[in-house]
């Protein structure tokens, strides 16, 4: 018997779901499964192809919604968990019991912990430590900037892995062990070496380029960095380095699509005024109130730069 899991790639909270989910599976349901992992990214065009779905049963965790029959479980906790009005309709009018929602959540480990354990009584044993740091990592509850860039906890650490790994088959192993084994042996086995080194030297080179691209005025930075090779950034940088801004936007460009992400400060949050998740929307993106980000092909980076500009304008002006 074979379990798909596709969860949100190269991102600590949706890793951490899909290992919390893969738990609960064989403790719970069969544990004898076959279980396959998928990372899921953003992109402008149609999101789910069916040939993804090729397990006897299948799972989304922390991404959106897929109107699939064969979609068997689903949890997410953006408020951009739609790509349609119609694939909402078709959530609401699903009676499986299988598939949940809920924005209050600041990471998708703990909505699932809390949903598993109020609806089939799954015990989360050993497994606090992961929610709680997915809760402090996807929610942004560090207790300031500098701790957040430093990275110097194992789940930071990791983070740093997850979110820079292009690797698939290193990403799908994390994912097991996450399962069953402590952060600290996980950081102490993956977060060291050349690999980790490089990516170390990758993030100290970001850090070094919005330095010297940020542009700041009322209360907004914006930078561009799609003519460089940088696929990512630890999305704190900005507030490290900007700590009085209250707003961030940013232009990349990789290999499989333009991006436009778009942030707010978690540390000067008494003057943010809008729903980024509502403005992006309104470009074929989403995310959350705080944070969210838009995709476009990668030809069509003008675009990217025009909306980047339009929202820049447009908090700007708050």
């Amino acid at each position: 018997m074979k379990l798909r899991i596709l969860h949100h790639d190269n991102c600590f909270d949706g890793a951490s779901s899909a290992a919390l989910f893969s738990r609960f599976y064989r403790e719970m349901v069969n544990p004898q499964a076959e279980i396959c992992y998928t990372g899921l990214t953003h992109k402008s065009e149609k999101q789910f192809n069916e040939c993804l779905f090729d397990g006897d049963e299948n799972v989304i965790v922390d991404f959106k919604y897929s109107p699939s029959p064969r979609l068997t479980w689903w949890f997410d906790h953006h408020k951009s968990a739609f790509l349609t009005k119609e694939d909402e309709d078709h959530f609401r009018q699903d009676q499986s019991g299988k598939k949940f929602v809920n924005p209050e959540f600041k990471s998708c480990t703990k909505f699932i912990a809390t949903t598993l354990a109020e609806r089939f009584n799954f015990k989360v044993n050993g497994l606090s430590e992961l929610i709680y740091w997915a809760d402090i990592i996807d929610g942004a509850q560090y207790p300031d900037a500098r701790s957040a860039v430093e990275m110097k906890e194992s789940a930071m650490r990791l983070t740093l892995l997850i979110e820079s790994n292009r690797e698939p088959g290193l990403l799908q192993q994390i994912i097991r062990e996450l399962a069953v084994r402590p952060l600290a042996d996980l950081a102490s086995e993956y977060c060291t070496g050349e690999r980790f080194k490089k990516l170390w030297a990758q993030h100290e080179r970001a850090i070094r380029l919005i330095n010297e691209r940020a542009i700041t005025d009322r209360g907004v930075v914006f930078f561009d960095l799609s003519d460089v090779d940088v696929e990512g950034y630890n999305k704190f940088i900005p507030y490290f380095l900007h700590p009085e801004c209250v707003y961030t936007v940013s232009v990349l460009s990789t290999p499989m699509r333009a991006k436009v992400s778009v942030g707010s400060n978690p540390w000067n949050q008494s003057r943010r005024t809008h729903n980024l998740a509502e403005i992006c929307e309104r470009y074929g993106g989403g995310g959350h109130a705080q944070v969210a980000a838009i995709s476009f092909p990668t030809c069509d980076l003008e675009s990217a730069k025009k909306a980047a500009r339009q929202i820049v304008e447009e908090l700007q002006d708050a």
